[in-house]
């Protein structure tokens, strides 16, 4: 009897593991709800029953179609998101401590969203801010790569590290520069990361360029697969190693900014998790993007959770994901193979 490939089980594992938390999350919160609420709630509305002649069903899904579920959907696209894009920079420069920020959108982001709330009043003009100032920093550190003569992809690292740091030094500035006593404690609450402030409009609008972007990636894996051998051995091969390295971290690029818009800086998410992954299904990124994916959406999604009932309460989720993520990076260390295959 031939065994299945391990991944072809693995994955539809995943998944329903990540169905699952889902569906746990829905029930879980500070409104105590059953599973026989859940339930009836959505045979109601598959079955095309009017909610507004009663008023349990009508709690229930304002409590799940506008709180619950769109804190869910957001907890998952920036577990996927960061974790795709992690995995993706980690072939793309064959290194194991690259992580989304290398290129310095996560430092750009960040600055672009201070600098919003220090000079608009609307939500959506920070996260506008976020986004844009994001793609700026990316494209400030691949303009610099271009200019100076040399190792293209050594330049590109040097100019993200330059990026990063011009970046974190002006959102320094716009700290030093705000109000005190009503913009700095926002800035710096915003940076810790957390989805308290989430609502469905956004999470909407941000869905399909993310679930974009990730999809991109993923069909671009054997391309990676061929990057993560070496320059010299790509083109040999027969591939434009720089026009597609820009089609690679465009989207990942974005899906990145768009994570800090959404859900503020939460750090070390696409650092260890591609690793957890590959662990799991190898190197071979068609495998090792869909699985960092999926393991980012429920890692995220459980620390989520954890965030906002542990306590009475709710702490940023960046923090719980540096606690948990710095002690775990470390054994992952401990455990891996020498070297980077």
């Amino acid at each position: 009897m031939i065994l299945p490939e391990k991944t072809v089980v693995l994955m539809p594992l995943l998944l329903f593991l990540l169905f699952a938390a889902a569906v746990v999350s829905l029930s879980l919160g500070r409104y105590p709800v059953t599973w026989s609420d859940i339930y009836d709630f959505f045979t109601a509305v598959l079955s095309g029953q009017s909610l507004a002649g009663c008023r349990k069903l009508q709690i229930l899904k304002n409590l799940f179609i506008d709180i619950r579920l769109p804190r869910i959907v957001a907890a998952m696209l920036v577990g996927a998101s960061l974790s795709v894009s992690g995995a993706a920079f980690q072939s793309m420069f064959i290194n194991p401590l690259v992580s989304p920020g290398l290129l310095g959108v996560l430092a750009g982001a960040s600055f672009g969203a201070a600098l919003g709330m220090v000079t608009t009043s609307t939500w959506f003009a920070v996260q506008i801010s976020s986004v844009a100032f994001g793609l700026v920093a990316v494209a400030a550190a691949v303009g610099m790569a271009a200019i100076y003569r040399g190792d293209r992809l050594l330049m590109l690292i040097l100019g993200g590290i330059i990026s990063s740091a011009l970046f974190t030094s002006l959102l320094s500035v716009v700290k030093y520069l705000a109000d005190p006593y009503s913009q700095l404690p926002a800035i710096v609450y915003w940076l810790m990361g957390g989805f308290s402030a989430i609502d469905a409009e956004t999470v909407w609008a941000v869905c399909i360029p993310m679930v974009s972007g990730i999809v991109v990636l993923i069909s671009l894996a054997n391309y990676l697969n061929i990057l993560s051998m070496g320059d010299e051995e790509a083109r040999c091969l027969g591939v434009n190693v720089r026009l597609i390295r820009m089609m690679m971290i465009f989207p990942a690029t974005l899906i990145s900014a768009l994570t800090v818009a959404l859900g503020g800086m939460i750090g070390w998410v696409g650092l260890v998790i591609p690793h957890i992954a590959r662990m799991l299904v190898g190197p071979d990124n068609r495998k090792l993007l869909p699985a960092s994916a999926v393991i980012g959406a429920i890692y995220l999604l459980v620390a989520d959770d954890i965030s906002r009932l542990a306590f009475t309460v709710e702490i940023p989720i960046g923090i719980l994901t540096s606690l948990v993520g710095i002690p775990f990076f470390a054994l992952i260390l401990a455990k891996s193979k020498k070297g980077w295959n």
